[in-house]
């Protein structure tokens, strides 16, 4: 019995590197959609979002079985409590990715990144890669160091999302209505997907030590 338990365990473990590997090719494709105007490639990302939803539905009903018939204690229940956290992290990282498609989709063929601000779109889409590529390698490794370096890019992210808002609001650009809409959301999407991030680091440390992050006074 107990060895059917702990290859649940590991099965959950895959899944939600599973999962982990489709954001970071959603977040990749919608951020080249966003700055190529690229419309099939916008449509992908919109079209596959389900699967990420799919795994994560499985996941879900999985970890609530264990947790009825096997009553896990100690660290078997952090392990399952934390793959149904991260699995809903996971899940809004791809959301997050399919609403910067959704952006680039609704403005083809023109560019949803004016003028001006492409510099700091694409440090935003390179920043939420890297995010992305962290959080898979440090759920098979369980490194803290690396799961540190999440909170340091996640910090890149507000200071460009902070950027954006300089931009909207100093009128330093000529933006129509429409295009403030679209850089304040999409800022925001980009925002929140580095802090969902920092949340499965969180989780992460939090199997390794025991501990919450904060709590033993790291930055993530």
């Amino acid at each position: 019995m107990r060895d059917i338990f702990t290859a649940e365990l590991t099965a959950l473990g895959e899944d939600l590197a599973a999962m982990s590997r489709l954001v970071e090719s959603a977040i990749a494709s919608a951020g080249t959609a966003l700055l190529t105007s690229d419309l099939g490639l916008a449509e992908n990302v919109i079209a596959d979002d389900h699967t990420i939803d799919a795994i994560e539905r499985d996941l879900d009903e999985r970890c609530v079985a264990l947790l009825a018939q096997q009553q896990p204690v100690a660290r078997d229940l952090r392990i399952v409590v934390s793959a149904l956290r991260m699995s809903s992290s996971l899940e809004r990282m791809g959301d997050l990715a399919r609403h910067v498609a959704a952006v680039a989709r609704l403005r083809y063929p023109a560019s949803a990144v004016p003028e001006g601000l492409e510099g700091t779109f694409r440090q935003m889409h390179e920043g939420a890669v890297r995010v992305s590529e962290r959080v898979t390698t440090v759920l098979g490794s369980r490194d803290l160091n690396l799961a540190e370096k999440i909170e340091h890019d996640d910090d890149l992210l507000d200071r460009l999302h902070a950027d954006t808002f300089s931009a909207t609001l100093g009128g330093s650009l000529d933006l129509s209505a429409q295009q403030i809409v679209d850089v304040t959301l999409l800022g925001r999407y980009y925002e929140r997907f580095g802090d969902h991030g920092v949340s499965v680091a969180r989780r992460v440390v939090y199997l390794v030590t025991g501990d919450f992050a904060d709590e033993r006074g790291l930055d993530i």
